[in-house]
């Protein structure tokens, strides 16, 4: 194997991206939602090539990301939704099981998934991380999209003699 450097790849052409956002904190999700929309239109990706659907809450976002991931239709998997601290422990248990199923969704199907299921304490911190995340979510989903499908290619190479 020769040693060598991959160069991120931005580049969303001909990429097919799947969206699950869920709808409570509903104002945050739609702004998400749409930072990362325009995100991916910029990277590339054509809007017949990107399915979004919506979940009550974040923790139904891995079940809906296991069902999509589940079709192979995808090169990359976005999960968007807000988690806003309240005054109990339902957020500590909201957080921190959406994030596990998403990550367990991600290397149980080998498919990228971008996290942006902001968890803030305050509305207002959600708020102003919710434009910055949508677009961080499209780019990392475009980026790891674009290195499995070379580091695919890599296993399908022949080898050297």
């Amino acid at each position: 194997m020769t040693v060598g450097t991959y160069e991120t790849d931005l580049d969303g052409t001909g990429l097919r991206i799947g969206i699950v956002q869920a709808r409570f904190n509903e104002d945050v999700c739609h702004g998400l939602l749409s930072s990362c929309l325009a995100e991916l239109k910029h990277l590339g990706v054509a809007d017949e090539d990107v399915l979004h659907v919506t979940v009550p809450g974040a923790l139904e976002i891995p079940l809906a990301l296991q069902k999509m991931a589940e079709t192979q239709q995808f090169d990359a998997l976005v999960a968007l939704g807000a988690v806003i601290r309240g005054e109990t422990y339902h957020f500590e248990l909201v957080s921190n099981e959406s994030g596990a199923g998403i990550t367990r969704v991600a290397l149980d199907y080998g498919i990228p998934i971008a996290n942006a299921v902001l968890t803030t304490n305050t509305d207002e911190q959600a708020e102003v991380r919710m434009a910055e995340k949508g677009a961080d979510a499209a780019r990392v989903a475009v980026e790891m999209a674009n290195l499995v499908l070379a580091l695919d290619e890599l296993a399908e190479a022949p080898e050297d003699e």
